[in-house]
C-alpha cells in the first residue's frame, strides 16, 4: 500500500509539472466574454485589412467599436490577437480617422460617399453619419441646378419625347455639314452666335423649359418652338446668296426673334394637362391679326386651325444672272 501510494503521487506530480510547462492559451469564449478591457492598444483585422489604434480612440464615441471594447459586443479574437471584423476594410481608416480628428475629407464620388455612409452606419458612428449626410445634402443641391442632358438617337425617339413633354420645347438643328455650297465670311461666327444664344438660353430658363439640340438634322440652323406637343413657330437662319457667280450659303443671327419666340411659348408653361390655356391667346392673336408689311412669317395649316408660324431670312439676289430687261427678283 505504501508503495502504490508512493507510485501516485509521483504520478501526479509528474503530471502537474508536465501542465506547467505547456503554454498557456485562452479558450475564444474567455477571449469574447472579456473584450479588450485592460488592453491599451487593438489591433483590428476587418476583412483582410489589419489596423493598429488604441482603446481610447475607438471609445470617443457611443458606437459599436466602444462596445466592442468594453466588452458588451462579442467578436472574434484569433491566435495572434486580432479582432476579426467580417467587413469591407475599404474605408475603415477614414472611420478611424474620423473618430481620431473629429472630422475627415469626405470623397467626392457619390457611390463612395454612400458606401463610407453605410459603413459608419454600421458601426454606429453617429458622427460621421450626420457628416455624411450633410455632404449629400449638399450634392443634391448641386445637381438640381445642373441640367441633365439625354442622348437621342433616333428622329422617332426625338419625336416621342417632345409630344409627351409637359413643358415647352425650344429646339435648334446645328448642321453645319449639311451644306453642298461654300458659307459666306460672316456664316461661321453667326452659327456660333446662335449656339452660344441656345446655351445662354439653356441656363437662363432651365427647369421650365426643354431644349434640345439636334447635330444630325437636315437644317444647317434651324430654330423650332414647341407646346403641348405641337409646333408653334420656326425660326429659320439659313439661306442661299449669289454674291458671286457662284451660290453660297448665309448664316443669320436673329437673336431677337428667337428670344421673342422662346418667351412666346411660356404661354404653354402650365397648360399641358389643364385644358387648351395658352393655345386659345396664340390662336385669337392669329385669327384677330393680320401679318404688316415687310413681315417674313408665314402661316401653314397644321391640323385644323392650328398654325405654324415659319419666319425665314430674307434671300438676296446681289448677282444678277438673269438676262436684258429682266429685273432682279427679291425672294422671301
Amino acid at each position: 500500500m505504501s508503495a502504490e501510494a508512493s507510485a501516485g503521487s509521483h504520478a501526479a506530480d509528474s503530471a502537474h509539472s508536465a501542465a506547467d510547462s505547456q503554454p498557456a492559451f485562452l479558450d475564444t469564449d474567455e477571449l469574447r466574454n472579456r473584450g479588450l478591457l485592460g488592453s491599451k492598444y487593438v489591433k483590428l483585422n476587418v476583412g483582410g485589412s489589419l489596423h493598429y489604434t488604441t482603446v481610447q480612440t475607438l471609445s470617443k464615441e457611443d458606437s459599436l467599436l466602444q462596445s466592442i471594447c468594453n466588452g458588451s459586443t462579442e467578436v472574434t479574437i484569433d491566435s495572434e490577437g486580432w479582432v476579426v471584423l467580417d467587413r469591407s476594410g475599404r474605408h475603415f481608416s477614414l472611420v478611424l480617422n474620423f473618430l481620431r480628428d473629429g472630422s475627415v475629407p469626405l470623397p467626392e464620388d457619390h457611390r463612395e460617399l454612400d458606401e463610407v455612409l453605410k459603413e459608419a452606419q454600421y458601426y454606429r458612428v453617429q458622427g460621421l453619419v450626420q457628416h455624411c449626410l450633410n455632404a449629400i445634402q449638399k450634392q443634391k443641391d448641386v445637381f438640381e441646378t445642373v441640367c441633365r442632358i439625354p442622348m437621342i438617337t433616333s428622329a422617332k425617339e426625338e419625336q416621342k419625347m417632345i409630344s409627351t413633354c409637359r413643358k415647352p420645347v425650344v429646339k435648334l438643328q446645328n448642321n453645319r455639314g449639311n451644306n453642298k455650297y461654300s458659307y459666306t465670311s460672316n456664316s461661321d461666327d453667326n452659327l456660333l452666335k446662335n449656339i452660344e444664344l441656345f446655351d445662354k438660353l439653356v441656363l437662363r430658363f432651365n427647369g421650365r423649359v426643354l431644349f434640345v439640340k439636334d447635330v444630325l438634322g437636315d437644317e444647317i440652323c434651324c430654330w423650332s418652338f414647341y407646346g403641348e406637343g405641337r409646333k408653334i413657330a420656326e425660326v429659320c437662319c439659313t439661306s442661299i446668296v449669289y454674291a458671286t457667280e457662284k451660290k453660297q450659303t448665309k448664316v443669320e443671327f436673329p437673336e431677337a426673334r428667337i428670344f421673342e419666340e422662346t418667351l412666346n411659348i411660356l404661354i404653354y408653361e402650365k397648360s399641358r394637362g389643364s385644358g387648351p390655356g395658352g393655345l386659345h391667346l396664340l390662336d385669337s392673336r392669329g385669327s384677330g391679326s393680320s401679318l404688316g408689311a415687310g413681315q417674313s412669317e408665314e402661316e401653314g395649316a397644321v391640323g385644323g386651325d392650328r398654325r405654324v408660324r415659319r419666319i425665314h431670312v430674307r434671300r438676296h439676289i446681289m448677282h444678277d444672272e438673269r438676262g436684258p430687261g429682266q429685273q432682279t427678283v427679291y425672294k422671301d
